[in-house]
């Protein structure tokens, strides 16, 4: 796996109340947005730290299919720290999660910083496209990117993102504390079978090297819960399907 770039490794310096993802903004590059003229087709002509949106081979989401069969080690997740501030960054709903909880991958240990969401799904299963999707980001000491996706069928009303939007910030800079800790956890489905590939961060700068984990069993969420964050975000904040390209997806 590559190593991420120097403005990454800041980014997560800053965590936790920056999303990795949105970084560059925090180093007062280019506004960047999901429609119009800021929007995913034009990120890379923002700003020249944007280039590997266009220029990228890993680029991430991707439609997972034709998927390898692989022999994968069932994933050790350690979930201890809870979700404390929910933020607002403009571009999701962000929960910022207290240290203790960790994902082994690869013989590294990372550790889950935060976890957001896009709606509609950002990454497609055989070509279907979901109501909407969890991301979980994890690093590790050197600032390597680890993600499990979680996706969600319209469906039963999930209990953990009513938690998260019952703290929903309105204003984009202003943490706000949720009732009660939020559980990670309880985001995860029973049935934690994957698919892994390599691929990019799904904003600006999109850099490449991340290791992408999305889980095979989706969740529930109800069509109100939807229209919140469609709604908070003022319209979809997701980017479209890249090439796969060169890379294996493996199951």
């Amino acid at each position: 796996m590559p190593k991420l770039i120097p403005g990454l490794t800041l980014c997560l310096a800053l965590a936790p109340w920056v999303h990795p993802t949105v970084a560059a903004e925090a180093g007062h590059h280019a506004h960047w947005s999901y429609s119009g003229a800021e929007g995913p087709t034009h990120w890379a002509d923002l700003d020249p730290a944007y280039a590997a949106c266009a220029a990228g081979f890993a680029q991430s989401p991707v439609d997972v299919s034709g998927a390898l069969d692989a022999t994968l080690p069932p994933l050790v997740i350690d979930y201890q720290g809870l979700g404390q501030d929910v933020v607002n960054n403009g571009h999701t709903i962000q929960v910022n999660v207290a240290p203790g909880s960790t994902l082994t991958l690869d013989g590294r240990t990372f550790t889950l910083k935060q976890f957001h969401f896009h709606t509609p799904s950002e990454d497609k299963m055989n070509g279907e496209s979901f109501a909407m999707e969890g991301h979980l980001v994890h690093a590790d000491p050197e600032g390597h990117l680890a993600v499990i996706s979680v996706l969600y069928r319209l469906g039963a009303e999930n209990p953990v993102i009513a938690q998260v939007w019952n703290a929903m910030p309105e204003r984009t800079d202003t943490p706000a504390a949720p009732p009660a800790p939020i559980d990670p956890a309880a985001l995860l489905p029973t049935d934690k079978g994957y698919f892994r590939f390599d691929g990019s961060l799904t904003t600006p700068p999109c850099t490449e090297g991340v290791r992408w984990i999305v889980l095979k069993a989706p969740m529930t969420v109800s069509q109100s819960q939807v229209d919140r964050l469609t709604a908070a975000m003022h319209g979809a904040n997701s980017r479209p399907v890249q090439p796969v390209n060169a890379r294996v997806i493996v199951r």
